[in-house]
């Protein structure tokens, strides 16, 4: 098992391999179909509500009931990966095969995308403090930054590879 701090140093990241076993520890911030295109455009306006640089984003929402991962290739969350690692965003979590464009985006940004069990019990466990760092008006979709500790995960894409890859 490969222990990750979040936020991530690139040539740790640049490391890791497909079908690699993580645990997560850190800064992880949260985001999906609402908030996360809302991200993309602060960003291209140059009006950043979050530190992205070596960050991980995990794609799911913060509702009292806990956290788990939503899937990653639903349209809104899928396009916005190739700019949030082209700007600095490291480490992507959630569920689901992504494209060959996104994983091909991903590789050229030094980024990964990770898998983790949609095993919210487990996951919000993990959890030792949330706050909300932007988007309030989203609610439970709103960009949260969560402290966590021992979140698991595989490397899904790396490299540009995926782990649905044939090679």
């Amino acid at each position: 098992m490969i222990e990750i701090t979040l936020p991530a140093d690139p040539a740790e990241i640049g490391k890791l391999e497909v079908g690699d076993r993580v645990l997560l520890r850190g800064t992880i911030f949260t985001g999906r179909d609402a908030a996360l295109p809302k991200l993309v455009g602060a960003l291209k306006n140059g009006e950043s509500p979050i530190d992205v640089q070596g960050a991980a984003i995990m794609h799911t929402a913060v509702s009292p009931a806990g956290i788990a991962p939503t899937s990653s290739n639903k349209e809104d969350i899928e396009e916005s990966i190739p700019y949030l690692a082209s700007a600095g965003v490291l480490v992507h979590i959630g569920k689901g095969k992504l494209g060959d464009d996104t994983i091909r985006a991903l590789g050229e940004a030094g980024a990964v995308f990770i898998v983790t069990p949609p095993v919210a019990a487990l996951l919000t466990s993990r959890v030792k403090s949330r706050r909300v760092a932007a988007f309030e008006e989203e609610g439970m979709e709103a960009i949260f930054e969560l402290r966590v500790e021992g979140i698991p995960g595989i490397v899904a894409a790396a490299s540009g590879r995926s782990i649905y890859s044939d090679e």
